[in-house]
């Protein structure tokens, strides 16, 4: 089995890498299994921060290294939460907070659209010149209310346009396939076909 450290310490994420990267027969572990403390995110952009976090894992544990880097981006609100989405409300992280700021600025905008991004960053060494990449998008509008238990972050005020589901009611394995990372990791996954670990 081929071992491959995921930079993040999400246990939605890491649930729904796990999912699916076990076909390839990857081995996914959290970086927390090697005391690596969580990278700086300083860039603006998503690419930029996966790329920090993916580099920062793989050089302390010296195994290959998956990182994310997502988030909401708000029409209305000018791309806002965006690379700022798990800590839209300040620190600590709290989804309850983040989605109660965002209700807040959404409070009477018409404009209901948003999408969420995902960045994926695999590198093989600390210092990998071409580290693959892979991004997708996730369409949907935002309700007033939440719904459903499931996923994490803004899932539940996210709504599908196609399944009528938010992303706290839609079942996980319909989520991996439509959502912005699973689109991303079914890009990667066709990029580590051809540029195997």
């Amino acid at each position: 089995m081929k071992r491959l450290v995921i930079a993040t310490g999400n246990a939605g994420k890491l649930r729904e890498f796990r999912e699916l990267l076990a076909p390839l027969g990857i081995t996914v572990l959290p970086q927390s299994d090697f005391n690596v403390a969580a990278a700086e995110e300083p860039h603006c952009t998503f690419v930029e921060n996966a790329l920090a976090k993916a580099r920062h894992a793989a050089r302390i544990t010296g195994l290959p290294a998956l990182a994310d880097d997502s988030g909401l981006c708000v029409d209305a609100l000018g791309g806002a939460p965006g690379v700022q989405s798990a800590v839209y409300a300040g620190h600590p992280r709290s989804d309850a907070r983040n989605n109660q700021k965002l209700m807040e600025a959404m409070q009477g905008v018409v404009n209901r659209a948003a999408h969420y991004h995902c960045a994926l960053v695999l590198v093989r060494r600390p210092d990998d010149p071409e580290p693959l990449i892979a991004e997708g998008q996730w369409h949907g509008t935002l309700l007033d209310a939440p719904r459903g238990n499931g996923g994490f972050g803004y899932d539940p005020y996210f709504l599908d346009p196609e399944y009528r589901q938010t992303g706290g009611e839609l079942p996980l394995e319909v989520k991996n396939r439509i959502s912005h990372r699973g689109k991303a990791l079914a890009l990667l996954l066709e990029k580590l076909k051809q540029y195997p670990l």
